[in-house]
């Protein structure tokens, strides 16, 4: 055995990394996680600001039928579950069904719901953005559906 541990040393073909060598290389792996991991997010957020864009965008439009079959917006108090199940109250839809116009309310990438207001002229969509609070800047900002 002790043979084989001399021939080893000769040729310099022990198996195995050193310390410095291990080290070097997390060194590596951490600066360019350093680098690229901050450059991910921000391209995350922007994907969910488009996303956003396109799922209110999709809910007017999806209004726009309900409006056609019924000739009224839901009110803000209907909101766009208006869209999910038949809503009570006024104004009472007049040709709702029987399918609903969509299988369930989405919510915004953050998790939040979409906001609906009808003022009886206009109606308006929004999100509050990333932080789910009204108002702020940067991806904070509320994403509304005039900004379209």
């Amino acid at each position: 055995m002790r043979t084989n541990i001399r021939k080893l040393r000769k040729s310099g073909r022990t198996k195995g990394f050193t310390l410095l060598e291990i080290l070097i290389v997390i060194l590596i792996i951490g600066l360019i996680a350093a680098l690229v991991v901050p450059n991910l997010l921000g391209q995350h957020q922007k994907a969910n600001v488009v996303a956003t864009k396109v799922d209110i965008q999709r809910l007017e439009e999806i209004l726009t039928f309900y409006h056609l079959d019924n000739q009224h917006y839901p009110s803000t108090e209907q909101g766009l579950e208006a869209l999910v199940s038949e809503p009570s109250g006024f104004p009472e839809p007049r040709n709702w069904g029987p399918d609903p116009y969509i299988k369930k309310v989405p919510v915004d990438p953050w998790g939040n719901e979409y906001i609906y207001t009808n003022d009886g002229s206009d109606i308006e969509i929004y999100s509050r953005g990333a932080d789910g609070e009204d108002g702020g800047n940067g991806f904070n900002t509320d994403i509304r559906l005039s900004e379209l």
